[in-house]
């Protein structure tokens, strides 16, 4: 019978509680339970009641695959409308910039990136569930594109007479070269969004959480390394042939020192200025964020003013600046991507749909946070999906969230996707009526754009001071992505951190945190005793605490833990135990030896009567032995006096483990568990384990853990009832070694 006492504390007092209860075992407190009746289900009823459809249920699923059709009902015009409306421009001037400068990255002409900003952030804002995230162009996922382009369609692999000095022929090697890669990003977005609609519908959201924040930080600083340095030939105007794979930005760096001399002023000086003017406007933008009611369209204005000083001066002819170029006007109709790639395409497009959908789900679950509403990871992946599959027949290639775009559309007061659709309907104006305006745009203001843009990512080098402070594994895990992405490539390098990632994840399992717990006195709580000064030990049990799971990883390392903490080897408690025995066994011997040499020298000196004889026998046993004299007593040693000399003892009765980090044990585990109880059994030490958790109970259950040595009497639900039931054994057992 429980019984339980409150009282109430005054404000001087802290509050207390009293309970009155049994010391349960594990087996004891199950024997007053009553586990609840569930009729387990076959395959078939599972999958049968899965295809069970209603409409209730019909309608859930509908409003999960269109969140637009719960949300959009029940949208509030006078609330949301105005702030959507600014947001969206807001997004959209910035959308505009950034699309075609991103399509550069992506190596495909800058009119492919309009048609990316505009399909897929359409397309979002009907099956996403986020508010506030814009989709559409993404510096790293189009650099990663751009890789794949430039590594499949080379410029050697269309060929360009050497000696051909005819612009016409100049102009078709161009359009060759570029009409062939828009096939390929085309292709990757096609099947990138297919990846992420398999892996949506297959409900595989959880990926994600295998690219941690140090890894995705780490490979986000490098491919902004890989952006910064690929946008430097337009910056200076050079002419250099585009890398890819690993150590490709060793060679573009190289390639452009070589080509310096080259630079073509004109374009570093346009280039320079607005990158002056973005550095600027974002400054005031930071610094006056408060009192702005929107953030000043930077990047807008510096387009305007380009194409505006391109146009009056006619750099392109004048001064060789090269420009943005043709900008077909209106959309292009659908057409099916080249399937043919797809097998030189496959792995890339796996590493690009993780990446994207990390990007954007991060993102999400931040504004998510907030602004108190919930995302769903798998839906996010079916958006995404949708977003680059069916987007791809329109020409576009593969996006993402972008984070500058998507900290605009939250600050300027966008409260749905209302303000996404908006910004798309901006762009849409572009293709279809101005976008002839933006041809003299000398690509240096966009590699401008680009470069300005690049400032947050470089800022996370400070990463590696913080995670110096913090953690040094997470710091070790940023600085393989960085290194490895820089080096070997996006892709290569995303493989490797990812790698890399799940190894600490081994070695922290395998390198785990042993600690002995105490009692801080008059409680039933337990610490570490070497953290804390009060806490302490209970007499002759040793408690000991492992915070990880035991599997076959850690089976090893967990009982020489065991054995180094407790101070209780009962390998070694045997091996002195038996080296004793032989010692005693030896002396015995020697003594025996020396008493019988005494004896015979005795009779043979002897030639009085049997009385004296006798006497001087008698007499023997005081005889010295190796300098003592030998003493019946060696012989004649007392049960108790013998087997303290001969068997070694600890002074430690009972070792309680306690589980309570433990999440899984499998075969390996159960068995060096069961090995650990027998073993400290055999040296008279009692193995007991505390706070079990019933599946961890089940799996020792499955496993064959319990026969008639290890019982279930050794399990306890509290490391306080297994240290009072240790301390009830010891007494007893006491009480029964005084009795006889």
């Amino acid at each position: 019978m429980e019984h339980a006492q409150e009282q109430e504390a005054c404000p001087e007092q802290t509050q207390r509680y009293c309970v009155q209860r049994p010391i349960y075992s594990q087996e004891l407190l199950t024997g007053q339970l009553h586990r609840r009746q569930r009729t387990p289900q076959t395959l078939a009823q599972k999958i049968a009641h899965s295809c069970r459809c209603s409409s209730k249920k019909a309608k859930s699923h509908l409003y999960s695959f269109l969140p637009i059709l719960k949300w959009l009902p029940r949208y509030p015009v006078r609330e949301y409308l105005l702030g959507d409306i600014i947001s969206g421009i807001s997004t959209g001037v910035m959308q505009l910039p950034q699309g075609l400068a991103y399509a550069l990255l992506a190596a495909v002409p800058p009119v492919f990136g309009l048609y990316s900003s505009f399909y897929p952030v359409f397309l979002y804002t009907f099956f996403g569930t986020s508010r506030h995230i814009s989709i559409g162009t993404f510096a790293v996922v189009s650099m990663m594109v751009g890789g794949v382009a430039v590594r499949e369609v080379p410029d050697a692999m269309i060929s360009l007479d050497s000696n051909s000095t005819n612009i016409t022929d100049v102009l078709e090697y161009y359009s060759a070269r570029d009409t062939k890669r828009v096939q390929v990003a085309v292709a990757l977005a096609f099947l990138s969004g297919l990846i992420q609609l398999c892996l949506g519908f297959l409900r595989f959201g959880f990926v994600a959480i295998y690219l941690t924040e140090p890894l995705v930080r780490g490979f986000t600083t490098a491919a902004a390394v890989h952006v910064f340095v690929s946008q430097l030939k337009y910056l200076l105007g050079i002419k250099t042939s585009r890398y890819s794979g690993p150590l490709s930005v060793v060679y573009s760096l190289a390639a452009v020192l070589s080509k310096i001399t080259t630079t073509n002023i004109a374009a570093l000086i346009v280039g320079s200025t607005c990158i002056v003017l973005l550095l600027i406007g974002k400054e005031i933008n930071l610094r006056f964020k408060k009192k702005l009611p929107v953030p000043i369209p930077m990047e807008i204005i510096v387009v305007i003013i380009g194409t505006g000083v391109s146009a009056g001066m006619n750099l392109n002819e004048s001064y060789k600046v090269d420009i943005v170029g043709n900008i077909p006007q209106g959309l292009r109709a659908p057409a099916v991507p080249e399937i043919q790639l797809i097998p030189a395409i496959l792995m890339d497009a796996v590493a690009i749909a993780i990446v994207g959908f990390s990007m954007a789900v991060s993102m999400a679950k931040i504004f998510a946070i907030k602004h108190g509403y919930t995302i769903d990871g798998n839906q996010e992946l079916i958006a995404l999906g949708i977003c680059n599959s069916v987007g791809s027949f329109f020409q576009t290639f593969s996006i993402t969230c972008s984070m500058s775009r998507s900290l605009v559309q939250e600050s300027t007061g966008g409260r749905t996707q209302v303000a996404g659709a908006l910004a798309a309907v901006m762009v849409l104006l572009v293709i279809v009526a101005i976008g002839y305006l933006f041809e003299p745009l000398p690509q240096t203001v966009l590699a401008a754009i680009v470069m300005v843009n690049l400032k947050g990512m470089f800022k996370q080098f400070g990463d590696i001071m913080h995670f110096w402070r913090t953690s040094k594994i997470e710091l070790v895990i940023w600085v393989v992505a960085f290194v490895a992405s820089l080096f070997l490539g996006l892709d290569y390098g995303l493989l490797t951190a990812i790698t890399f990632a799940m190894i600490t994840v081994i070695y922290r399992t395998q390198r785990p945190e042993y600690r002995i717990l105490g009692q801080i006195p008059s409680t039933d709580i337990y610490c570490d005793v070497d953290e804390y000064e009060e806490v302490k030990e209970c007499p002759g049990i040793k408690i000991f605490q492992a915070n990880t799971s035991l599997y076959f990883a850690n089976s090893e390392s967990y009982a020489r833990a065991l054995k180094k903490k407790t101070g209780v080897d009962p390998g070694a408690l045997l091996a002195a135990r038996r080296k004793a025995q032989k010692r005693h066994a030896r002396e015995i011997k020697a003594a025996n030896k020396c008493r019988t040499k005494a004896v015979l020298k005795l009779v043979s000196s002897s030639t009085n009567d049997v009385e004296a004889s006798v006497k001087h026998e008698i007499a023997s046993d005081d005889l010295p032995v190796n300098g003592k004299f030998a003493d019946s007593s060696v012989q004649d040693m007392s049960h108790d006096e013998h087997e303290h000399f001969v068997e070694p003892k600890t002074n430690t009765h009972s070792v309680i483990l306690d589980f309570t980090p433990v999440n899984f044990v499998d075969s390996v585990g159960a068995k060096t568990l069961k090995s650990i109880i027998k073993e400290y059994k055999g040296v008279g030490v009692c193995v007991c384990i505390a706070s079990c958790s019933g599946p961890v109970m089940s799996q020792l259950t499955r496993l064959n853990f319990f026969d008639e040595n290890v019982t279930r009497e050794l399990l306890f639900p509290s490391v306080h009832d297994a240290v009072l039931a240790c301390q009830v054994r010891d007494g007893s057992a006491a009480r029964a070694d005084s009795s006889l």
